[in-house]
């Protein structure tokens, strides 16, 4: 079959089997189940009026139930298990969780998703931000977002083939392609060359670190009783896990500034970007902030346009310049759509698996959890060990939901 008539066959069943389900559903609640008619004609439409609900929810429950519930469990049963010879499972227990962590593997995708964790959901926010605030007082401002969120239409494979084009390195005396390339070759050693390779990396770096411990501080105060209120143990625990995660990623950070002082740049020659540990990691990070740089935007250009005039106009009148304005005026207005963004975005990081498979395929130190599973599922069909993997993925993005969930259910309170 043509794929073209396949795709519309496959949208006119889905939504007209859509259709018809919740016709006929309603048809048997009025008129076979519960109908409004005779002495119980108010009890059955009150009754039918509380089956309704869950009746058009039915569908999605057995959806989730199928695809998300089963899985759960099917998957922590297998990292509790190992493949036999002649077919069958053996119960292991903890043993592939053990040798999980006693592989260099692991722990280096452990720590790169960490890293992206820290550098890419702060830096699509802040650009989107940014790109919200600059694109609403410009003329052709609508244009322009349309322009950053062109991205958000190209997939993650896609968008990793063309930044590898831009990362393209041709052998020393053939012309150059890569964009990134024919930069670097115009660096000689002099003074652009220290404050493009060395100062301002090492300051990125060091905000970095700096944001790190800022955030570790925050998620401290609660715990050490210095805002008034105490977050419970389970709360406490995963906030004391965090500042932990947050002070090892400044140390991190606060080593690199330290080998980028001491790097002997190879000045003149061609570097294949994609194969130098630690950096190549920000280069595949570039990626998805460029695709996600767009969703931030809509989100906090629409949090933006929200904020009543009259608060921006107080405080013009009181004197505040722009940057007051933006910073203690707007801020505080739109951090609980800063939180959201910041919270999505995580959740695609935690997860992030074609950019890197498709452009290092986790070579060079750039290995990440979920391209860690994959090899381990698909390539050394050790379904055992995959499935740990996969599990301690689903528990780093569990506190990011059960987080999400409390603060829309204290908003809703």
């Amino acid at each position: 079959m043509n794929p073209a008539l396949q795709g519309l066959l496959t949208i006119v069943i889905g939504v007209g089997g859509c259709v018809a389900y919740f016709y006929l559903s309603n048809l048997f609640l009025d008129k076979v189940l519960f109908p409004p008619r005779g002495a119980n004609a108010g009890r059955n439409i009150n009754r039918a009026n509380m089956i309704r609900p869950w009746l058009f929810l039915l569908p999605a429950l057995l959806a989730l139930g199928l695809y998300l519930a089963y899985p759960v469990f099917e998957t922590l049963r297998l990292s509790l298990t190992e493949r036999v010879r002649g077919g069958g499972y053996e119960f292991v227990g903890l043993a592939n969780y053990r040798q999980m962590v006693s592989e260099p593997k692991f722990w280096e995708g452990f720590t790169n998703n960490l890293l992206w964790l820290i550098v890419v959901p702060a830096a699509s926010t802040a650009f989107g931000l940014l790109a919200a605030q600059l694109t609403d007082r410009i003329k052709w401002g609508s244009f322009a977002k349309s322009l950053i969120f062109m991205p958000m239409a190209i997939s993650f494979v896609g968008a990793a083939v063309i930044f590898k084009l831009i990362y393209d390195t041709r052998a020393a005396g053939q012309e150059q392609i890569g964009v990134l390339n024919a930069v670097w070759l115009s660096f000689d050693g002099g003074p652009g060359s220290f404050i493009w390779l060395r100062l301002v990396p090492a300051l990125l770096l060091l905000s970095l670190a700096v944001g790190a411990v800022a955030l570790g501080w925050s998620l401290l105060k609660p715990v050490i009783g210095r805002e008034g209120r105490s977050p419970g143990a389970v709360f406490g625990a995963l906030r004391l896990l965090g500042v932990a995660l947050m002070a090892l990623l400044a140390l991190l950070m606060l080593r690199q500034i330290v080998a980028v002082f001491a790097t002997d740049f190879p000045y003149g020659q061609p570097q294949t970007w994609l194969t130098i540990p630690f950096w190549n990691n920000f280069f595949l990070m570039i990626v998805l902030i460029w695709i996600q740089t767009g969703f931030a935007m809509v989100l906090l250009s629409a949090a933006l346009r929200g904020i009543p005039e009259e608060t921006v106009e107080a405080a013009i009148v009181d004197g505040a310049n722009p940057f007051q304005i933006f910073f203690k005026i707007k801020m505080p207005q739109i951090v609980g759509t800063i939180v959201v963004v910041w919270t999505t975005i995580t959740i695609i990081v935690l997860k992030v698996f074609d950019i890197v498979f498709a452009m290092t395929n986790g070579q060079w130190e750039t290995q990440v959890l979920a391209n860690y599973m994959y090899d381990k599922l698909f390539r050394a069909n050790d379904w055992g060990v995959g499935s740990a993997g996969a599990m301690v993925i689903m528990l780093m993005v569990t506190p990011i939901l059960v987080w999400n969930v409390y603060n829309a259910r204290k908003e809703m309170r």
